[in-house]
């Protein structure tokens, strides 16, 4: 695989498109995560996704690094799926964290890529045409993307483990 300028905007294109399956994943995640945790959750429209698309695609070092990821999955099958079935998980647990940014968040990505990951069906998506790596890749957008993006109350306050740069806490 040879990831080039022209393969990134592919790549890019190809995603932005994936909102009308990306973003009922990231709603349906959100959903889950706002009962688990006893919380509400704002829900994600298509145009903030795909804005948000072209965000994580503006920063050139990342843009090339997930563009690799999505095309890694959107190629990878294997015979049987089952005994490969650990490389379609690294490749979307680290496409998932790729696109979410930085820690915490990138660890959050990879642990809500596995929630999921289990409520995905690869032939309901088709992202891969029925590939292995179908289910993992439309997981790992929606896990990076509903990361990222906000709606999480935690995250629109400011937190209180800031330490401000004069000492005065």
């Amino acid at each position: 695989m040879r990831v080039t300028p022209t393969a990134v905007r592919e790549e890019h294109a190809w995603v932005r498109d994936r909102a009308d399956v990306v973003v009922p994943l990231c709603n349906d995640t959100r959903d889950r995560l706002g009962e688990l945790f006893d919380t509400e959750v704002d829900r994600i429209d298509r145009a903030t996704y795909r804005e948000e698309v072209d965000v994580v695609f503006a920063d050139g070092e990342v843009a090339v690094n997930v563009a690799g990821y999505v095309r890694l999955l959107r190629g990878l099958d294997v015979a049987d799926d089952y005994p490969g079935f650990v490389v379609d998980e690294v490749l979307g647990r680290e496409l998932a964290a790729t696109i979410a940014g930085g820690q915490p968040l990138s660890l959050l990505a990879q642990a809500t890529f596995h929630l999921v990951d289990v409520h995905v069906d690869g032939d309901v998506t088709a992202a891969g045409a029925g590939t292995a790596g179908a289910d993992d890749l439309d997981a790992a957008l929606a896990a990076g993307f509903q990361t990222r993006l906000p709606g999480w109350d935690w995250r629109a306050a400011e937190s209180p483990f800031a330490v401000s740069p004069d000492g005065d806490d």
